[in-house]
């Protein structure tokens, strides 16, 4: 099997770990506790990939400054940030909040232009943005008489989760970190595991091992294959085929997302949803168009945007 062929499979296999996890997060709400059960996932992840990451280096400590705050970074915002996605699904279809995540690509690149000195926005970049929060307004469309009730705030925590591990990653990146990719993404965990434990037992969370079946089999799931192993997948593509090609998995995710919700739970896939999904895919085409122009031409990662 030639290297494309991999990388197409190591694709494919990323986006159903992670469309997966969202169905497994309504399955495993239905008994535990939001925040306590994204600790859990967290937990057996920052295990896993911190002793991978023992294994494969011997410098597997945070021990420079910049590698301490992209772990920072990491733990906060793209770790712990996940407990809105956990409370706001107790409310939102596991499809939905995966539709949502597709936001994410674009999420990042504008607070990339807010906090990176080289990325620019421009006038077409900018209607890019605009038109991909246009695709968001229409999955959440919210009622402003009840923007704290419903469904709509969970919506609401799912897109401040979005804007959480969106500037996380542009944080890291601003980082410059040196560790070896499996301890960063560990180390992480381990951070925003103690920050969601903590959260935890703030918001009066009762700390209890889940004893349901389904619950066991959704945190394990989160935790190995969704979390430790998909990371590592997405990693590995990060090396072989560049950042902007591997960001486009975040429109296939709500696709299995969907798919899943519908077969497995029972779920619905709205109008207003599947034309909020087309709406935010073809601002984010708008928004990276030059650098995707130069992956369809084989140019590798192309010309900036903005």
């Amino acid at each position: 099997m030639n290297s494309r062929a991999v990388a197409v499979s190591l694709f494919a296999l990323l986006a159903t770990l992670w469309g997966f996890s969202f169905p497994a997060i309504t399955v495993g709400l239905r008994s535990l506790d939001p925040v306590l059960f994204a600790a859990f996932r967290y937990d057996i992840a920052a295990v896993l990939l911190v002793g991978l990451a023992v294994l494969r280096t011997t410098d597997s400590l945070p021990r420079r400054r910049n590698d301490a705050l992209a772990v920072l970074a990491g733990g906060v915002f793209l770790v712990a940030g996940n407990a809105f996605l956990f409370v706001g699904q107790q409310t939102v279809p596991a499809g939905v909040a995966a539709v949502m995540q597709s936001l994410v690509p674009v999420a990042t690149a504008l607070w990339a232009f807010g906090i990176l000195p080289e990325e620019r926005l421009s006038a077409t970049g900018a209607a890019g943005v605009l038109l991909a929060f246009v695709g968001v307004a229409l999955v959440v469309r919210p009622d402003p008489a009840n923007l704290f009730v419903g469904d709509t705030l969970g919506k609401l925590l799912v897109l401040t989760q979005v804007a959480s591990v969106s500037l996380g990653g542009v944080l890291i990146q601003r980082a410059k970190p040196t560790l070896d990719r499996a301890a960063l993404s560990g180390w992480s965990m381990a951070v925003g595991g103690l920050i969601l434990h903590a959260v935890s037992l703030a918001v009066g969370e009762a700390f209890a091992v889940p004893s349901a079946f389904d619950a066991r089999v959704a945190v394990l799931y989160l935790g190995v294959f969704a979390t430790a192993v998909a990371f590592y997948i997405y990693y590995t593509l990060l090396s072989v085929r560049g950042a902007l090609e591997t960001s486009l998995v975040a429109y296939l995710v709500p696709v299995v997302a969907t798919v899943a919700g519908v077969f497995f739970l029972g779920e619905e896939a709205t109008a207003f949803t599947v034309a909020g999904f087309a709406l935010v895919f073809v601002g984010f085409l708008v928004l990276k168009r030059r650098s995707l122009a130069s992956l369809v031409a084989g140019a590798g990662r192309g010309a900036p945007d903005g």
